[in-house]
């Protein structure tokens, strides 16, 4: 593929080598440039001067050729076989086996046992105890009291009545009852049982197995893989913003303080009297002395000077400051990126497993089992219970009763009381009672429990197991597997390789040589003596 591409281009190359010396006419003696000459008829005479030559040229042409070649194909087919196959029928057989069982045998015996008992001491002890008990003081009232008494008035009635009375009357029966008994007869007999047991005989046998083994052939091959990067592109935008601000406005306002000044004022304290006290010779000290004497003296007042503070109000104008919010619109730049997808090419190299058969054979021994039929023979006792009816007759007595109707009248007495109201008037004495405490101290006599441990000893039974062997015979059932020969027909598949024709198609490349039309256009030439012009 590769050569293909190659030859291509080198074709292409040579095709534009081969035009662009097409402009060397006439061995360079003719040149499609213009003359020098200042004639304005020289460009319409050399438009007039175009041919057509015929030139020669290669070609690469791709011709379709078509060849055959055989590929392998492997064909599996059934072929019928017949086979001789063994199917094992389950019969069930039974065996006597004597085993021996363990049976526990139980022995109770004795050990001594030392054991503790808490035993309680009582001890009885006393104790003074102070209470108090309201003694009851009983005074004796009296006092009348109204009630009704309902006096009873009995009268004697007499009335008929009549009533049935059903006698029993009892009679004696008897009958003969029939019933079958069924009475064993047990009889032993003898038969003789002819069975078969199958014996497994091996033997041992080889065969050969063909198998197909897949050999790996690694083939190395290149391709060419396409992909594409994503690149990073940056770019850088604008966005607007709308964001609040605080604009400083100014104004003045005119505001109340508060100030003053100090003033200096005289004032002027009065005259204050004084009694003063004069001690005599024979005075103690006393304050109740009469031997002292008081006498006034003046004080003269003083002039004091202070600062005092006089408050004024005054107004003043201040500036001040108010921030008004305001919406401004700025841009802000903001950069974007964005991933732009670049296509490229790369040439890779791989390996290629290829799986080519290869038949080979090996032996292998295996057994075949055949079972041989053996007969044998064994008696067996069993025992036949056979039920014989006896008829039997017992006779039942058994009682009948009869009740008799019996119609009887009696005369009955009976009293009626009426209850006939009567007042009274009773005087009743009655206790009152007045609960007096008084304080009484007795002697309590109480008992205090002391435990005393006591070791004893006492005998404990206890079970003890002995196993003693004993020999039981068993029946056993077991499963003997008889063969039974037959045969079928199985299909064993079989693989034939074969060889089948494939026509392919291949592209073989061609060299052409074509002549192709091309167009020259030239000029006059230029010559000195008769146009009277230099030529560039």
């Amino acid at each position: 593929m590769r050569k293909h591409v190659i030859l291509l281009i080198l074709a292409v190359l040579w095709s534009v080598v081969a035009v662009s010396n097409a402009s060397a006419a006439y061995c360079g003696a003719v040149s499609y440039k213009t003359c020098g000459c200042d004639d304005a008829g020289s460009y319409g005479v050399a438009k007039q001067r175009c041919y057509t030559l015929m030139k020669r040229c290669r070609e690469v042409v791709y011709e379709k050729q078509q060849y055959t070649c055989y590929k392998k194909v492997y064909e599996t087919v059934c072929e019928p076989k017949t086979i001789n196959c063994v199917k094992y029928v389950p019969e069930t057989r039974y065996r006597e086996c004597k085993t021996t069982v363990c049976k526990p045998v139980y022995e109770t015996k004795y050990r001594t046992c030392k054991y503790t008992v808490c035993k309680p001491v009582w001890e009885t002890k006393t104790k003074k105890v102070c209470y108090t008990v309201c003694k009851p003081v009983y005074e004796t009232r009296t006092k009348k009291i109204c009630y009704t008494v309902c006096k009873p008035v009995w009268e004697t009635k007499t009335k008929k009545r009549c009533y049935t009375v059903c006698k029993p009357v009892y009679t004696t029966c008897s009958k003969d009852i029939c019933y079958t008994v069924c009475k064993p007869v047990y009889e032993t007999k003898q038969r003789t049982v002819n069975y078969s047991v199958c014996k497994p005989v091996w033997e041992t046998k080889t065969k050969k197995v063909c198998y197909t083994v897949c050999k790996p052939v690694w083939e190395t091959k290149t391709k060419t893989l396409h992909y594409s990067v994503c690149k990073p592109v940056y770019e850088t935008r604008y966005r607007t913003v709308t964001c609040q601000t605080r604009k400083p406005v100014h104004y003045t306002k005119t505001i109340k303080v508060c100030s003053g000044h100090w003033e200096t004022r005289i004032c002027k304290r009065p005259d204050r009297v004084i009694k003063k006290r004069i001690r005599g010779i024979a005075c103690s000290g006393a304050p109740g002395c009469s031997c002292c004497c008081f006498t006034e003296c003046v004080i003269p007042g003083r002039t004091i000077c202070r600062k005092v503070w006089v408050p004024e109000i005054c107004e003043k104008t201040v500036d001040c400051v108010r921030y008004v919010k305001e919406c401004v619109q700025k841009k802000v730049p903001y950069t974007i990126c964005r991933y732009v997808r670049e296509p490229r090419t790369k040439t890779c190299t791989y390996r290629c497993c290829r799986m080519v058969p290869e038949k080979r054979v090996k032996t292998c021994t295996y057994k075949v089992c055949r079972m041989v039929k053996e007969c044998k023979t064994k008696v067996c006792n069993y025992t036949v219970c056979r039920m014989m009816p006896e008829k039997r007759v017992k006779t039942v007595t058994y009682k009948v009763c009869k009740m008799v109707p019996e119609k009887r009248v009696e005369t009955c007495t009976y009293r009626v009381c009426k209850m006939v109201p009567e007042k009274r008037v009773k005087t009743c004495t009655y206790k009152v009672c007045k609960m007096v405490p008084e304080k009484r101290v007795k002697t309590c006599t109480y008992r205090v429990c002391r435990i005393v441990r006591e070791c004893h000893t006492k005998q404990v039974p206890y079970r003890c197991c002995k196993m003693v062997a004993e020999t039981c015979v068993k029946k056993i059932p077991y499963t003997v597997c008889k063969p039974v020969h037959y045969t079928k027909t199985i299909s064993v598949p079989k693989r034939i390789c074969k060889k089948v024709p494939i026509t392919v198609t291949r592209c073989v490349p061609k060299v052409i040589c074509k002549k192709v039309p091309v167009t020259v256009c030239c000029p006059l030439p230029c010559f000195k003596r008769r146009l009277g012009c230099q030529c560039n």
